[in-house]
């Protein structure tokens, strides 16, 4: 880089005129087009083209992961358990959404609706594991787990998201291309902000993100996860409510938001939508193995609280 810059002195001052080298000069100019035709025209859809699979797409994170996938072009399959739900929310998303059943704890059927998906659209390019679940909210000593309920919340939560990665990259990996998300937690990332079987389930996911991606980077898959913080979803509002039955569902809901740590913003569905639209377009053609947190610094420290006087 040195032999980058050139040094002449000129009326005593010492000036450096500086030799950008090719590739910055042609990403400066690739830049600036690129910003002047966002400023001229509409903002382009970043999934244009894309076919998206989503588990547990028919509430909280994967619907709306799914409403941000189809605003940006994609076509949308979403496949949960819910049989209710699922129509409803195929309906509410538009012509670009399907609905299949799916039961994450059977592989057979994760491997049919990966199949489904690529038979109905041609190609499955983004695969998204966000069907889960919490187990029991109560935070019983480990003296008191009932191992049956844990090997329950690892089924659907660990071996479940496997299987989903799993028939995902036998698609894939011969196309060559593809992004598969994962929904972590940052309970998996502490100790203490969950049940032991939900937190221990969640734990696994970034490694399994960090193994999986050393052998699909090979092919040109990418695969990544998220860890968000607490959301108000349905699903964490009514967990809360067993948790503090006397709480009102407003109140319940200003807990959950009470919970971040970033002045005047709380984390929303939309918010891990949106890393999700990142994590899943070509903006983040060189990112894998990463586990992206969606905190508000929740996970960043420890809150000491000091006497003032």
């Amino acid at each position: 880089m040195l032999r980058l810059l050139t040094c002449r002195s000129e009326s005593k001052k010492s000036i450096v005129n500086v030799v950008w080298p090719p590739f910055v000069t042609r990403f400066s100019s690739s830049s600036a087009d690129s910003t002047a035709s966002t400023a001229t025209g509409p903002a382009p859809r970043r999934l244009e083209g894309k076919v998206a699979l989503i588990t547990g797409g028919a509430s909280g994170l994967g619907k709306a992961t799914a409403q941000v996938f189809i605003q940006h072009g994609a076509r949308v399959v979403i496949a949960d358990i819910n049989s209710q739900l699922g129509p409803q929310a195929s309906d509410e998303l538009g012509p670009q959404a399907q609905f299949v059943p799916c039961d994450v704890a059977s592989e057979a059927q994760l491997a049919e609706a990966v199949d489904l998906t690529r038979a109905h659209h041609s190609k499955l390019d983004i695969m998204c594991n966000y069907a889960g679940i919490t187990g029991s909210p109560f935070p019983l000593s480990i003296a008191d787990l009932d191992l049956n309920e844990f090997d329950n919340v690892m089924r659907v939560n660990v071996r479940g998201m496997m299987a989903g990665i799993k028939h995902a990259a036998r698609v894939m990996i011969p196309a060559g291309s593809g992004s598969i998300l994962c929904t972590a937690s940052i309970s998996g990332l502490m100790g203490g902000l969950g049940p032991h079987p939900y937190s221990v389930s969640k734990f696994t996911i970034p490694g399994m993100v960090k193994s999986l991606a050393s052998e699909l980077c090979k092919h040109g898959v990418r695969i990544n996860c998220i860890s968000p913080a607490p959301i108000a979803t349905p699903l964490v509002v009514e967990q809360f409510e067993r948790i503090c039955p006397s709480a009102t569902r407003e109140e319940i809901v200003g807990i959950i938001n009470g919970l971040g740590e970033l002045k005047g913003a709380i984390c929303e569905e939309v918010d891990v939508a949106r890393a999700a639209l990142f994590l899943a377009s070509d903006e983040a053609k060189y990112v894998t193995g990463h586990n992206l947190v969606v905190d508000g610094g929740f996970t960043c420290f420890k809150n000491l609280q000091f006497p003032t006087k």
